[in-house]
């Protein structure tokens, strides 16, 4: 007879093993650890997306290098070129992660980007939204 399997990490059927750490570094022992695969992608995004190329050590390229797009005009081209960015890094970097809606919320007058990424972790049907700010 044939089981339905729930669609879940191995990693995450053991309670009290984290997966990894979470942002901001503030907890108790600096690190915020994270118990659920979901989570940690959602801090994986927040990292990739707020590093430059060239600040991490080793790997150069590692990096959606957003915050040089504060420097240029913040227009219709220059948004559309950051979502166009963002979409294909997550595509590239993250598989199993897909682009539902980029929302910007801006302030060019004191040169803020702000965006809302809506994103779907695939095989899970997991939707769940990052609000970044660039300035």
């Amino acid at each position: 007879m044939a089981q339905i399997i729930p669609k879940k990490y191995p990693i995450d059927s053991e309670d009290r093993k984290a997966v990894g750490f979470d942002f901001p570094f503030s907890g108790d022992a600096v690190f915020n650890q994270t118990f659920q695969t979901r989570d940690q992608i959602k801090a994986n995004l927040i990292n990739y997306l707020l590093t430059n190329k060239g600040e991490r050590v080793f790997n150069p390229d590692f990096g959606a290098d957003l915050r040089n797009l504060i420097f240029q005009n913040i227009d219709d081209p220059t948004l559309e070129s950051l979502r166009e960015t963002i979409q294909s890094y997550i595509s590239i970097y993250f598989p199993s992660v897909s682009v539902r809606e980029i929302k910007f919320n801006n302030k060019p007058e004191r040169n803020e980007i702000n965006f809302i990424l809506t994103y779907q972790i695939q095989n899970f049907g997991i939707t769940d939204n990052i609000d970044i700010l660039l300035q």
